[in-house]
């Protein structure tokens, strides 16, 4: 591919992008595109447009996910599956997955504009809510598609205005009913590939054009309440209180040394933290905070998760009250598929792109699927490891580089 060629792909993937900034509830404070919302829909209207023009057959399924198809000879054969997400946190970024969704069309674009036809299908996917911001949950989409979502788990998850999922999609004009026509059938789809912005400092501050990702951590998450009893804060001496706060914040104290002690990458996280009724001259009824805890050792997460439950134990205990604990998300760390990062290496290496093998400390839509399917990611630089926040900013020629590079790779997969 020519320099002229990469000049195209930019421009075309600087367009998409540039439209796709319009579709947020916060205009000019970062992109903030909820699952299930006016800026959702916006978004996914506008991925079918661009499908569309660029030759896919489109459709979007019973979880919200928009697809593409690019037709192969045989579409009885496992597909090849390009995409990222089109959600985002609050005030958050104006990549982060959605140009991994811009630069999967751009993929199936190259593919068709060259001639080229596939031996089986190439999926191209935008899925719906795999941030979690509003539910507290994460990869509905393609969690969806794998089967490991259903009527009860969209009752049960609620955003802080008390909308579940299941009545969020039904506003929305899906029918919660059939989440689990979403799943694909066993066999169908044989690979996954998903490009994204890297969210960390490491590419950027070492010159790197291409990081190739060869392991995700995995991810588990809690909201946690602890109950005592509102009492008068000037009155109830200190020793005759059941203090909800007092209990719950001698756990979340120790939380992020744990995480400490194990190194090797391993975080926690305490994001969110409510009290009730929440009056200054009150004593807290209840403490509500949320703990996310990420590794690439399952070991490391489950002993700072039981540590967690010990200590809550002890300190309700001596307090006198209880506690609860909802789990939001458990998830295994996952290892990239080494035969496609190869074939990835060899492509950076016969273009001249500097790239290194690192792995993600951010879960991705990948982490879901990678724990059933053989899946590989490739990262591009955040400028000063940026992202989450309205100031996330990637070159839109780095993304050309690496959308070239993993058509390549979708190129090989398609022929075989």
């Amino acid at each position: 591919m020519g320099t002229v060629a990469i000049e195209e792909v930019t421009g075309r993937i600087a367009e998409n992008l540039e439209c796709l900034k319009r579709f947020t509830a916060t205009p000019g404070d970062g992109c903030t595109r909820l699952p299930f919302t006016k800026e959702a829909r916006d978004a996914v209207n506008y991925l079918r447009e661009v499908m569309t023009e660029a030759g896919l057959e489109v459709h979007e399924d019973e979880a919200g996910n928009v697809i593409g198809i690019l037709k192969g000879e045989n579409p009885d054969l496992p597909c090849v599956m390009m995409g990222s997400h089109y959600d985002s946190v609050v005030n958050g970024g104006d990549f982060d997955g959605i140009a991994g969704v811009v630069c999967a069309i751009e993929a199936a674009r190259q593919l068709k504009d060259e001639g080229f036809t596939p031996k089986r299908n190439f999926a191209i996917v935008g899925f719906c809510d795999e941030e979690g911001m509003r539910f507290g949950t994460g990869y509905f989409g393609s969690g969806a598609m794998l089967g490991h979502r259903d009527v009860e788990y969209c009752k049960h998850y609620k955003d802080t205005d008390g909308i579940s999922i299941y009545d969020a999609m039904k506003g929305y004009g899906l029918d919660p009913e059939k989440i689990e026509d979403a799943k694909w059938p066993e066999g169908s789809i044989g690979k996954f590939l998903e490009l994204h912005i890297e969210q960390g400092p490491v590419l950027d501050a070492k010159n790197i054009e291409i990081g190739l990702v060869d392991c995700i951590v995995g991810i588990q998450r809690y909201m946690v309440t602890v109950n005592g009893r509102a009492d008068h804060a000037g009155t109830t001496p200190m020793d005759m209180r059941l203090d909800a706060v007092d209990a719950a914040t001698k756990v979340i104290s120790k939380i992020p040394d744990w995480a400490r002690e194990k190194a090797d990458g391993t975080v926690a996280t305490i994001g969110y933290i409510n009290t009730i009724p929440g009056g200054m001259n009150i004593v807290a009824e209840k403490c509500e905070f949320t703990v996310d805890i990420r590794s690439k050792s399952n070991d490391n997460i489950n002993d700072i998760a039981n540590r967690i439950r010990a200590a809550l134990d002890r300190e309700v205990k001596a307090m006198g009250g209880s506690y609860d604990i909802d789990t939001k998300l458990v998830i295994e760390p996952v290892m990239l598929d080494e035969g496609m990062l190869d074939i990835m290496e060899e492509d950076c290496k016969a273009r001249g792109y500097s790239y290194m093998r690192l792995p993600s400390g951010a879960g991705h839509d990948a982490l879901e699927i990678g724990q059933v399917l053989p899946t590989v990611m490739i990262f591009v630089p955040s400028k000063d490891g940026r992202s989450h926040c309205p100031v996330e900013f990637t070159k839109y020629s780095e993304f050309a580089k690496a959308s070239v590079v993993m058509t390549g790779l979708a190129k090989k997969l398609l022929a075989e």
